[in-house]
């Protein structure tokens, strides 16, 4: 029996701290996603200053030597307006998924490189695919579905703001464009959404009122003893406050207080 109560306390002891480290702000925000966006820099440097054949270190579908672009064509890019087009969104979606996922944030984005980039290996055309393109819709997928799916509010505002900046992106998971990964496209948007039904565990969930919580117990509530078991309103007559105070005597007033002699006199002594 004991056993069970401290399991339980233990458990409200951890939702708390995990509910009062929610929604933090830390330096990571902005540290990691500038460290990820510097890194592809830094690689696009490389390649165009010292070695331009890493480009093709991408992802060949199908091919055994192309499983290894899984992990690298992230970080590869073909000119400078690629890069540019990638950077600004990484960098802004990273931030809020370190923001607001930070429990999770590194394995989404581990996992969300290496499933992409296997299922883009599976259905891609050949070519060489490069660019993090397919990380960028991991990210938006898993954004928007997550906080669907959560159903609190600020990861609802959170998938909507992502719905008014990057809802166009949809179109580009179609073979609209020659010289375009959208097979790479449409597996970020597919390892996203099969993240957000995965990951459940370290997530804000909605916060409950009482009488939502497991442990309710409607006899105990204080505001449903007003009412009867047809929900008629009953009037509750509180206990009446003792009064325990006793006025002081004051000592003067004591002194000032009339005195009244009665004095008799017989009838003999009148006349």
């Amino acid at each position: 029996m004991s056993s069970s109560v401290e399991r339980k306390w233990d458990l409200i002891h951890n939702e708390l701290i995990f509910k009062n480290d929610q929604f933090k702000y830390s330096t990571s925000v902005i540290v990691y996603p500038l460290i990820l966006v510097f890194s592809i820099w830094f690689v696009f440097w490389y390649q165009v200053r010292i070695d331009s054949g890493i480009r093709h270190f991408g992802i060949y579908p199908q091919k055994t030597e192309g499983l290894l672009g899984i992990f690298t064509s992230p970080f590869l890019h073909s000119d400078v307006s690629h890069l540019y087009n990638n950077s600004i969104p990484l960098l802004i979606l990273s931030m809020a998924l370190f923001y607001f996922y930070k429990n999770i944030a590194w394995r989404v984005l581990f996992f969300g490189i290496v499933v992409s980039g296997l299922l883009t290996w599976f259905i891609g055309k050949t070519g060489n695919h490069i660019g993090a393109s397919g990380v960028i819709y991991m990210l938006v997928s898993f954004m928007f579905f997550k906080g669907i799916f959560a159903k609190h509010y600020r990861l609802i505002a959170l998938s909507l703001i992502i719905v008014f900046l990057y809802g166009s992106m949809i179109w580009y998971v179609f073979p609209i464009k020659d010289g375009m990964s959208w097979e790479g496209h449409l597996s970020g948007l597919i390892t996203g959404f099969v993240f957000a039904l995965l990951f459940r565990s370290k997530v804000a969930k909605p916060e409950k009122y009482l009488w939502e919580t497991e442990t309710y117990n409607e006899d105990d509530d204080p505001f449903m003893k007003h009412f009867d078991e047809n929900g008629n309103f009953i009037e509750i007559e509180s206990e009446a406050v003792k009064d325990d105070f006793e006025p002081e005597v004051d000592s003067k007033s004591e002194k000032s207080k009339i005195q009244t002699n009665y004095i008799f006199k017989s009838a003999s002594e009148e006349e």
